[in-house]
């Protein structure tokens, strides 16, 4: 390829992955996001993620960002989960479970568990009439027209979306528990923001 049809692609690919974060705005359901904000807020226990190939690299993100903001949270692998990793599961719980297609058999088999030990499952995906949609307590739509590879397959765009709407939601926790730059010098000492904030305690 030459030089300028490499640039066209990167610059197209970044387009419809901004184009793709940005229509969350008009396209996710507020009182749907609410009752999940809601929900990881009043939760007395864990929250647990769990989420296949791609997927699983945004529940772990999403698992990191919920920490920081004093929101307890794992992953867990499904393969585990299957195997008696499901005994992290318990009645205090959320399980927050993350397929683009709704359909991923490893997260669609944790379900019964979940439900019998009593958690509250938000199920993510596009697909409203899928398994994860139709068989948890809470389901979530996160949707974009489509993936910047030629093949509209690559999940990227998508995963850019779901990471961006649960962004959105840890911001909004921090304002709705009061959580202060205080406890956030506590969890995060090091590294270029541990340092900034010691520097600000001394000062």
């Amino acid at each position: 390829m030459e030089r300028e049809d490499i640039l066209y692609e990167i610059r197209r690919c970044l387009r419809i992955e901004a184009d793709s974060v940005k229509k969350q705005q008009e396209e996710i359901d507020e009182e749907v996001i609410l009752k999940v904000a809601e929900t990881i807020q009043n939760c007395k226990g864990k929250i647990i993620l769990s989420a296949c190939g791609t997927s699983a690299m945004a529940a772990k993100k999403i698992a990191h960002s919920l920490n920081c903001i004093e929101r307890p949270a794992l992953f867990l692998t499904p393969s585990d989960a299957v195997h008696g990793g499901l005994g992290v599961v318990q009645s205090e719980d959320v399980v927050i479970l993350i397929s683009k297609g709704g359909n991923t058999e490893e997260l669609v088999r944790l379900l019964p568990a979940c439900k019998i030990k009593k958690a509250t499952v938000i199920g993510v995906s596009e697909n409203p009439d899928s398994k994860l949609a139709v068989n948890t307590d809470i389901y979530l739509k996160i949707k974009v027209e489509r993936e910047p590879c030629r093949f509209n397959m690559l999940a990227t765009a998508s995963t850019m979306a779901v990471i961006a709407v649960f962004d959105a939601v840890c911001i909004a926790l921090m304002q709705m528990t009061g959580y202060s730059r205080e406890q956030f010098a506590v969890i995060h000492p090091g590294g270029a923001v541990g340092e900034r904030l010691l520097n600000e305690e001394k000062s």
